[in-house]
């Protein structure tokens, strides 16, 4: 493997996403030391990833790495209901990484100025700015998986020193989208991409739609996990790209795509390959949304677009994790597509005439089974009476 894993805006090019490393803690350490020792030396991890900040922590404490790495966890907004929650949470995370301070620290998951304002209100500015001057948080950013023009909202609401978002080729005009990270670049804000592989979906043979796989096939210069990666990097607005590398071999692959990746190195026969298979997924899906927002604010809160991007991904790959994140369901019902009240507002402004309101409730009726209704109801009610 390469040791040549370059640098941007003071961050690796390809960072360790922690939440899919193997439980086995023998496994676990033999990736992470094969990482730092080829130049990667940013591990992401979060308080919510059953087990991962101790795992991390064990390692680095056991090798005497903690000074050689940069680590990032995360700050549960769904479990601060009072400014006692701040500390308890932070103590208990540095105790689990076996550290003293955070490198990077995030806000998990802040995706509306509104609960920006809920917890500045209850004194999170406050608190982040002395754990600043103290030295136990080095910078402050945020991840989200909201709206993009939210996105914006928040980039100018707060001086942050990173943000994390979801990008990939299928995710130009989803969530923060291509506008967000064009933004945030703007502002000199350095972006950090998660879902780079889209959970794997862009780099497993067996989810790959066949024209999309039939395409790549007739490609040998790369694997479809390096044509990922290698779009992303393409982008000199990409700071580090996270990637969650379970085996050797996906942490090989990985470095061998960041040594060879860099802004500009994609050919034009390379970005056209990617239109052709960007095109193969979305014609697995049935709503033409190109994520415009011009449908947008919806008056009841449904997130329009984002219940269109992950219904498209469902036709897909058969999960429903993209639809969570997109419609907040795990906060609040009111952004999924069955909470369509049929007033009709949205249409006139769709530029691609769909049939918005008829296209929610197929949305709602494919990805919306009662037992997962049932399941949602169960999980907000568990998050938000769970006891720290």
């Amino acid at each position: 493997m390469s040791k040549n894993v370059k640098y941007r805006d003071e961050l690796p090019k390809l960072g360790y996403g922690c939440m899919r490393l193997p439980d086995n803690f023998e496994e676990s350490e033999k990736l992470v030391l094969a990482a730092i020792e080829n130049g990667i030396n940013y591990f992401d991890t979060a308080y919510i990833y059953p087990g991962k900040e101790a795992l991390l922590g064990k390692i680095l404490h056991k090798n005497r790495l903690r000074e050689k790495v940069s680590i990032a966890t995360k700050l549960p907004l769904f479990l601060c209901k009072n400014s006692d929650d701040f500390d308890k949470i932070f103590t208990k995370q540095l105790a689990r990484l076996k550290t003293d301070y955070v490198d990077y620290y995030l806000l998990h998951m802040l995706d509306t100025p509104a609960e920006l304002s809920r917890l500045f209100a209850m004194g999170l500015d406050k608190w982040i700015s002395a754990k600043m001057q103290s030295g136990q948080i080095r910078r402050i950013g945020f991840s989200f998986h909201g709206k993009r023009e939210d996105f914006v909202k928040l980039i100018d609401a707060y001086d942050w020193q990173f943000c994390m978002i979801q990008y990939n080729y299928l995710d130009v005009n989803n969530q923060a989208g291509a506008t967000g990270l064009n933004y945030a670049h703007s502002k000199g804000i350095p972006v950090i991409i998660m879902e780079p592989l889209r959970g794997g979906l862009l780099a497993d043979p067996r989810r790959i739609p066949p024209k999309a796989a039939e395409i790549f096939k007739n490609n040998s210069r790369f694997s479809a996990a390096q044509f990922a990666l290698r779009w992303l990097w393409n982008h000199e607005e990409v700071s580090c790209v996270l990637s969650g590398m379970r085996t050797m071999s996906e942490l090989e692959d990985n470095i061998a795509a960041s040594t060879a990746s860099y802004p500009g190195c994609m050919t034009q026969e390379d970005c056209a390959l990617i239109e052709r298979v960007s095109a193969a997924f979305k014609e697995v899906g049935s709503i033409a949304c190109t994520g415009c927002d011009y449908c947008m604010p919806c008056p009841v809160g449904v997130n329009i677009p984002g219940c269109f991007a992950a219904y498209n991904s469902y036709c897909t790959d058969k999960k429903r994790n993209q639809y969570i994140l997109n419609t907040g369901v795990l906060r609040s019902k009111n952004g999924t597509a069955r909470g369509c009240i049929d007033c009709g507002k949205c249409e006139p402004r769709c530029p691609q005439s769909i049939p918005i309101r008829e296209s929610l409730k197929q949305v709602a009726r494919t990805i919306e089974p009662f037992w997962f209704r049932i399941g949602m109801a169960v999980a907000r009610k568990f998050f938000f009476s769970f006891s720290l």
